[in-house]
C-alpha cells in the first residue's frame, strides 16, 4: 500500500492494461527492461478482457446455442421447454473474465512486470504522478508507452444512466432479457448485442444513420447481414437520425428518417453503438508535448513513436482499425523498437464481425484494389455449394478474394458464414507473405471444411473453378 506521496524511477513505464499495455509491458521486460505498468482499474485486460472482445463472445456463443436448439427440428432433434437463465449465463461470462484477467497478472508478476494501480498524468516528458486513493507516486522514467484504449460516444440527447440508457459494458451484464431493445447505431458492437438478445427473445429495433448495414464492406456482406437480422425479427430503420428520449414505461426513442418523417419507438432499454473515441484527454499530453489530431488520437510513426521521442503510443489511443490484434502488434514494434532492435507497423490487419453469419475481411476491397490503380479480377464461392456448410445448416455466405488480374497477386479477402474468423488468419498470412492466386490454389485444403471455400473462390478467379460453373 501507498501512503502519502511516493517517487519512483524505472527504464519505462507504460500506462493502461489492456491489450496493448500488457502485451508491450510484457515484452519490453523479456527484452531486458525495468518496466512499471500503471492501470486504473482494478483487474488488468482492459476493455477487450474485461467488458469487450471476450465476454461478449462468450454471451454470443450461449445465445446462438438457444438458437440452433430452438430451431434443430429440421435435423430431427426436438427439445421442449429450454429455458434462458441470463443471471446463470452472466455468472458463467463473468468466470471467464476472471480467469483471463488473473492469468495477465500472473504472466505480468512472472515477467517482472511492476503493476501500479491509479490515474496516470504527465508532469513532464520524462515523469508522471499516479493517483489513487493510497496516495500518490511519481514515476521518472526514460520511456513511455501511452495505451489508454477507448471508450464509447456519446449523444447528449441520450445520457447514460446505466439502466434505461446503457453501453455495451452495461448490456453484457443484464439481468433480464428486455422486451423491446432499440440499438442507437448499426456498427459492429450493434449488430453483435443486437443478434444476441434477439436470440434470447427480445424485440429489437436498430436506429442506424447511414443508408445500408456495413456501408464500408462488399455490398454483398450488407445484403447478407440484413437478410439474417430480418430471419431473427430484428427491425432495421436505416437511414434515420436518433434525436430524442422520452423516458417512461415504456420509454420513447425519437428518430428522424430520410424525408423527414418521424418515428417513435417504444424501449425497456436503449443501447447505445455510435462508436468510441480515444482516452487522451487528462493524460496531461500537452505538458508532455505529445501532439494528437483534431479528434484526440495521438499521432505516431511506423515505429509507434509519438511527436516527443521517447514516448509511444499503441493501441486505440492513437486510431485506426480499434481492434485488439492491432494493439498486440503495435505493442511488439514499440517493444523492440524500446529495446533498441528494428521493427516498423506495415502489417495488414484483419477484421470480424461476431454475427451470424459472421464476417471477416483482410487487404483491400474490390473497390479499393480498382482506385489504387490495379486490373481487379475477383472470384466467389457460395457456402450454398459448400458440403460443410450443408452438414452444418449455415449455408448463408460466401468467401470472395480479391486479385490482381495482371500479376495474379492476392489483394483481398473478404468471408461471410460459419467460422470465417477461424481461417481469415490464413488469408491474413497469404498476404503478408505475398501470395499469388496460384499459391491458394495449390495448397490442398481439408475437405469438407468451411476453410476450403477460400481455395475454391481463388480457383474460381483463375477460371479454374470445380464445384459451381466458372463465369
Amino acid at each position: 500500500m501507498v501512503v502519502g506521496s511516493v517517487s519512483r524511477g524505472c527504464q519505462v513505464v507504460v500506462i493502461g492494461a489492456g491489450p496493448g499495455g500488457y502485451v508491450a509491458a510484457i515484452r519490453i521486460a523479456q527484452l531486458g527492461k525495468d518496466v512499471i505498468l500503471v492501470e486504473k482499474g482494478p483487474r488488468l485486460g482492459g476493455v477487450c478482457l474485461n467488458v469487450g472482445c471476450v465476454p461478449s463472445k462468450a454471451l454470443i456463443h450461449a445465445a446462438d446455442l438457444a438458437h440452433e436448439v430452438r430451431g434443430a427440428e429440421r435435423m430431427g432433434l426436438t427439445v421442449e421447454g429450454l429455458d434462458v437463465d441470463l443471471p446463470k449465463m452472466v455468472e458463467w461470462k463473468d468466470g471467464i473474465v476472471d480467469r483471463l484477467t488473473s492469468g495477465v497478472a500472473f504472466l505480468c508478476e512472472k515477467n517482472g512486470v511492476e503493476v501500479v494501480h491509479g490515474v496516470a498524468e504527465f508532469v513532464s516528458d520524462r515523469s508522471l504522478a499516479v493517483s489513487s486513493d493510497d496516495g500518490r507516486v511519481e514515476i521518472e522514467f526514460e520511456q513511455a508507452v501511452i495505451a489508454t484504449g477507448s471508450r464509447p460516444m456519446e449523444l447528449a440527447a441520450f445520457p447514460h444512466d446505466g439502466a434505461k440508457i446503457i453501453g455495451s459494458t452495461e448490456a453484457l451484464s443484464l439481468q433480464a432479457v428486455p422486451e423491446r431493445l432499440v440499438i442507437i447505431g448499426a456498427g459492429y458492437i450493434g449488430l453483435e448485442l443486437g443478434s444476441v438478445y434477439a436470440k434470447l427473445g427480445a424485440q429489437v429495433s436498430i436506429v442506424e444513420f447511414l443508408p445500408r448495414v456495413a456501408p464500408e464492406l462488399d455490398p454483398e456482406v450488407g445484403k447478407a447481414l440484413t437478410r439474417q437480422l430480418k430471419k431473427l425479427g430484428v427491425t432495421l430503420h436505416l437511414g434515420h437520425r436518433a434525436e430524442s428520449f422520452e423516458a417512461g414505461e415504456p420509454s420513447l426513442v425519437v428518430a428522424r428518417g430520410p424525408k423527414d418523417e418521424e418515428l417513435r419507438l417504444e424501449a425497456d432499454v436503449v443501447l447505445m453503438t455510435i462508436g468510441r473515441v480515444p482516452n487522451s484527454e487528462g493524460l496531461g499530453l500537452e505538458v508532455a508535448g505529445v501532439a494528437t489530431d483534431d479528434r484526440g488520437f495521438i499521432k505516431v510513426d511506423d515505429r509507434m513513436q509519438t511527436s516527443v521521442p521517447g514516448i509511444y503510443a499503441i493501441g486505440d489511443v492513437v486510431g485506426g482499425v480499434l481492434l485488439a490484434h492491432k494493439a498486440y502488434r503495435e505493442a511488439k514494434v514499440a517493444a523492440e523498437v524500446i529495446a533498441g532492435e528494428p521493427a516498423a507497423f506495415d502489417s495488414v490487419v484483419p477484421a470480424v464481425i461476431y454475427t451470424d453469419p459472421e464476417v471477416a475481411w483482410v487487404g483491400l476491397s474490390e473497390e479499393e484494389a480498382s482506385e489504387q490503380g490495379h486490373n481487379v479480377v475477383t472470384g466467389a464461392f457460395p457456402y450454398k455449394a459448400s458440403g460443410r456448410a450443408m452438414s452444418l445448416d449455415a449455408t448463408d455466405g460466401f468467401v470472395k478474394v480479391v486479385a490482381d488480374a495482371d500479376t495474379k497477386q492476392l489483394l483481398g479477402v473478404v468471408a461471410v458464414g460459419r467460422g470465417v474468423s477461424e481461417f481469415i488468419g490464413e488469408a491474413t498470412l497469404a498476404l503478408e507473405m505475398g501470395a499469388f492466386l496460384e499459391d491458394v490454389a495449390l495448397t490442398i485444403h481439408p475437405h469438407p471444411t468451411m476453410s476450403e471455400a477460400f481455395q475454391e473462390a481463388v480457383e474460381a478467379a483463375l477460371g479454374q473453378a470445380v464445384h459451381m460453373v466458372n463465369k
